[in-house]
């Protein structure tokens, strides 16, 4: 298994973080580019995978990471998906934040997705009783 290198990412990087979030098409951030960077800064925390000097993955939070932790992006380069990146940010992710009551994310609901986030100890909403709701703002309509 090769080796990449997982670290906190502090300081927002547009020449890679760009060519990332396009690789997965996640383009609603990129239609409005002042959106990205003012999101970076408002994170709880943020790690990145590295291939050397390549960013291959990030994983970023919001919240107060006492009471909740909602993790906002998880993204792989589509080259580096299916090699344990995205269980080890995950990994990161949570290991950082160990006593934090409730992790919520929002994401698709294919079956490779719901797989793999279940794989890593997540589980629907409905299962825990609860239900979800969403309001979009205009970008993403």
């Amino acid at each position: 298994m090769e080796d990449y290198s997982i670290l906190p990412y502090c300081h927002y990087r547009e020449d890679e973080l760009k060519p990332l979030y396009e690789s997965v098409g996640w383009t609603s951030y990129l239609r409005y580019p002042e959106l990205l960077p003012k999101a970076y800064a408002g994170s709880l925390k943020v790690f990145a995978a590295f291939d050397g000097n390549r960013l291959v993955g990030i994983i970023r939070a919001v919240g107060d990471g006492v009471s909740i932790l909602y993790i906002q992006d998880l993204l792989v380069h589509p080259e580096y998906q299916h090699k344990g990146i995205g269980r080890r940010l995950i990994a990161e992710m949570l290991n950082a934040f160990p006593d934090v009551n409730q992790t919520v994310l929002l994401t698709d609901d294919s079956e490779e997705t719901v797989g793999f986030y279940e794989s890593v100890g997540f589980q629907k909403v409905r299962q825990a009783g609860c239900c979800s709701f969403i309001r979009l703002h205009s970008y993403y309509g």
